[in-house]
């Protein structure tokens, strides 16, 4: 029974020493000196606030992309020991001590490195040579733009690394597909695909490309699989069902996932919390929480309220009047109604204060029990200090002489009588007997005479405000004729508390006092994620040229560089340049596939096949990859208005230098016969390639920041007049 005792347990295992010694060179390249400079680099300053917010677990909005990349900036901060506490305020600034520049720097530069056997393993997956595989290896080793934006606290390494993972995850799938369907192996790299797409998405929306480049190949491939008549129903619907599970309901779990553990994280009140719906911010720790806690969950006639508009841009803002009055004449000389000022004013005052009555009644407190407001009621909206009553008439705006001016009325005895009464609708209503919620009831209110919408006008969306006589506040009117809906018609309740006074002097008392009933109003975690996702999509800073921003067309010639740090003394500096020799064969390569490939399209429809049929597909799948890769990534660029720099083009480029041994194989396959080709063509091969390595040593100084160089040295350097490479003046 225990003879298996009788002989050793041994363990055999096959080991390539390419992706070995790749994976070493990889490190190496990327993990040497990551602590130099111990200084902001670059985007660093940018970066670096989330990593802070988060080690705080203080809510931001980011509107570059999704949370999971820089919860793993974050990740090497926690594990560095990080406090959080730095100023991000300027690129070049040093580090103090408390800050672990290494630990930060880590897994962007491990992210970066790994790229290295990845391209050799995506290469021999297509069926390509060990020697094409080791010179794909070679290349992004060697490629000064990529070393330089994978060592430091940067996005577009580790989303290089997901993509090339999941490409290489999908070819490791579809060549298991063939002898081994449904294999432990073949469900790991189905799974690992969807899982790294997802996060490839989750770092950066550009993953967004080559995931959708992957749909269409998977989809090809089933399409062929369906004309295979040894496939059964059967198993064509295990097939199908896999693949949608593995691409598409996985990715979206984790693309989910990624959300639930950003809010979980990031519980506390930050400063962007302005830009969220008050429900959202009364989910967070202080902030509005703070001030809202324990408020009445529905509205009630008699109720005091404070009115804030969904929009939120260019500020949030509320519902407010004062004692004063709009002037006769405005400067333009069109006249007004003279009535009580009403304007939406972005900070918290007493004046933000309403009371909703029901103008059937005229008392202003809530009675016992509290009659709630549903959706179509009609009230009078009472400003809580002056008492007069929100009203709306047909006389010109101030600023929109296009809609109505709406006012607190006050009777000057001429005929102009009150008009006051609003009908209020829930937009987000589920049935249309809702009751009128705190903070969760989105609502319009309706001019019962006009028809018109209390509207933040549209002169609130270009940060133009009232005069002087209005203290610069911002425009509300009464939007005429109104179709759909816009944000800025739409208002949510956020402070409210149950009016109990009917003398003025003590409801002003009570204005300024605590709620006192306990309400819970959290949000569910989709309702935060749907209202995060959309101000992420939809949010946009002001797009500002840049020192050193491009347009697409500068990449690919690399026309532009950008400097990412200048020693505050010495002439050392890092810049984001790439190697030259490189991006040209890289364009070359490109050319030259397109070519060849037209030229075989046109040949094989007249019956002429220069190339053998497993050849010729090799060559297809590899273009689809790789081509498709560069083109995917590269190309979205020209529709989009934002801001571009050349980092921007580091995954397509990626794609396009793996197309180079691809192309070289095939020459040297196919385009050459005799043996004094085949020599001549080796011997450009290992020309060409250590003129890759002098252009990476040449530039390594400007890679990685040292040795400091002269001016002498930094002049010659400047291979390109448009490439700014920083002199100091002497």
């Amino acid at each position: 029974m225990l003879g298996f005792l009788k002989k050793p347990v041994v363990v055999t295992a096959e080991i390539n020493m390419n992706l070995v010694a790749l994976t070493v060179m990889g490190l190496i390249s990327r993990l040497w000196g990551l602590s130099y400079p111990r200084a902001v680099v670059f985007d660093e300053v940018y970066y670096g606030q989330f990593v802070s917010l988060y080690m705080k677990r203080i809510f931001f909005v980011d509107d570059s992309g999704p949370p999971f990349g820089h919860m793993l900036l974050a990740l090497g901060g926690y594990l560095g020991g990080f406090d959080g506490n730095f100023l991000w305020n300027r690129i070049g600034a040093e580090y103090s001590m408390n800050v672990p520049v290494w630990a930060l720097r880590l897994l962007p530069a491990l992210a970066g490195a790994l790229c290295v056997p990845l391209a050799y393993q995506i290469l021999v997956e297509l069926q390509f040579s060990h020697c094409a595989a080791l010179g794909a290896a070679l290349l992004i080793l060697l490629e000064n733009s990529l070393i330089t934006q994978s060592r430091f606290m940067l996005l577009e390494s580790i989303l290089i690394f997901f993509i090339l993972l999941a490409v290489l995850s999908y070819l490791k799938f579809y060549n298991l597909q063939r002898h081994s369907s449904f294999s432990g192996s073949w469900w790991f790299w189905l799974l690992l695909t969807g899982v790294s797409c997802s996060c490839a998405v989750g770092v950066k929306y550009m993953g967004l490309f080559t995931y959708m480049l992957l749909l269409v190949i998977s989809g090809l491939h089933f399409w062929h699989m369906i004309g295979d008549q040894n496939l059964s129903n059967v198993s064509l619907m295990c097939h199908f069902l896999a693949r949608g599970l593995a691409l598409i309901v996985i990715p979206v779990a984790m693309y989910l996932s990624f959300f639930y553990v950003h809010l979980t994280l990031l519980y506390r009140s930050g400063p962007h919390d302005q830009i969220m719906t008050s429900a959202f911010q009364a989910s967070l720790e202080g902030g509005l929480a703070r001030i809202t806690q324990g408020q009445p969950l529905e509205v009630a006639y008699g109720s005091q309220i404070t009115l804030r508009n969904v929009l939120g841009k260019p500020v949030q803002c509320w519902l407010h009047s004062h004692t004063n009055t709009y002037p006769i004449r405005y400067e333009n000389g069109r006249g007004s109604s003279h009535q009580q000022q009403v304007t939406c004013y972005p900070f918290k005052d007493v004046n933000n204060w309403w009371i909703v009555k029901d103008p059937g009644m005229q008392q202003l407190v809530v009675s016992n029990p509290p009659r709630p407001v549903r959706h179509g009621h009609v009230v009078q909206l009472v400003h809580g200090i002056t008492t007069r009553y929100l009203n709306t008439h047909d006389v010109a705006a101030p600023l929109s002489p296009h809609s109505q001016e709406v006012s607190c009325y006050i009777d000057y005895n001429i005929s102009m009588p009150a008009q006051n009464l609003w009908r209020v609708e829930i937009v987000n209503r589920e049935s249309d007997t809702d009751v009128w919620k705190t903070i969760l009831s989105e609502v319009r209110f309706v001019h019962v005479n006009t028809s018109a919408v209390l509207k933040a006008s549209g002169f609130m969306l270009s940060g133009a405000s009232l005069p002087e006589w209005g203290y610069r506040q911002l425009e509300v009117v009464g939007e005429k004729l109104s179709k759909g809906y816009h944000q800025s018609m739409v208002w949510n309740v956020e402070e409210h508390r149950y009016g109990k006074s009917q003398e003025q002097k003590e409801r002003e008392v009570e204005l300024h006092s605590p709620t006192q009933m306990d309400i819970s109003k959290n949000l569910s975690f989709m309702a935060k994620f749907t209202e995060l996702q959309w101000k992420i999509l939809t949010l946009k800073n002001e797009d500002t040229e840049h020192k050193y921003s491009s347009s697409a067309l500068d990449w690919i010639t690399m026309d532009t560089n950008i400097a990412y740090w200048l020693h505050p003394t010495s002439g050392a500096q890092i810049h984001l340049l790439g190697n030259v020799v490189t991006w040209a064969s890289a364009n070359v390569a490109a050319l030259a596939y397109t070519c060849l490939s037209l030229w075989y399209l046109i040949r094989r429809r007249r019956k002429i096949y220069d190339v053998p049929e497993d050849a010729w597909q090799l060559w297809v799948s590899a273009g689809g990859i790789c081509l498709g890769g560069w083109a995917v990534n590269y190309l979205p660029f020209f529709l989009m208005e934002k801001t571009l720099f050349l980092y921007h083009y580091l995954p397509a480029l990626t794609f396009q230098i793996l197309l180079i041994p691809i192309v070289l194989q095939h020459l040297g396959d196919h385009l050459r016969s005799s043996l004094l080709l085949k020599s001549m063509f080796s011997a450009l091969v290992v020309a060409w390639f250590s003129s890759v390595y002098f252009v990476h040593c040449t530039f390594s100084p400007v890679t990685y920041g040292e040795p400091s160089l002269s001016v002498t040295e930094l002049k010659d350097l400047r291979w390109k007049d448009s490439w700014n490479i920083l002199i100091r003046k002497q």
